[in-house]
């Protein structure tokens, strides 16, 4: 099942509401590979781009952070951490093991799932500090 984009997601800001879209996209493109048995020849893409795509939003937002002062900086940082390292271990475990289905499942569901509890309980909260600093 696709992640759909909803209002809920939104956290206002363009440039990081834009990054959350192309990683959600990411994982619907692996699902939608996986609906037309091309998941494994599509997961080391998916990975590759998420190892890279992540950091590069994961900066983005801290800097906002940092910026505008947000007083849940650390935890958030670590949230962003922990996350890094989770895909890091996929794609190591790919690259050792080669695309199983497993593999593929993981990338959709812990991945994906993540991402989209993080934007709603998190990056929300970022979102609402942001706009009360600039108001």
């Amino acid at each position: 099942m696709a992640f759909t984009w909803t209002k809920e997601l939104e956290t206002g800001n363009l440039q990081i509401d834009t990054e959350h879209k192309e990683l959600i996209q990411a994982i619907n493109n692996l699902l939608t590979a996986c609906s037309s048995g091309k998941g494994r020849a599509e997961v080391e893409n998916t990975v590759n781009f998420l190892a890279q795509y992540t950091k590069t939003h994961f900066a983005h937002e801290q800097v906002l952070q940092q910026k505008y002062h947000y007083p849940d900086f650390v935890n958030h940082k670590k949230y962003h951490e922990d996350f890094i390292k989770v895909v890091d271990g996929i794609s190591t475990r790919l690259k050792a093991q080669g695309p199983t289905i497993q593999l593929v499942g993981e990338v959709n569901m812990q991945i994906g799932n993540w991402l989209i509890n993080h934007i709603k309980r998190e990056d929300v909260k970022v979102a609402k500090h942001i706009l009360e600093q600039t108001k």
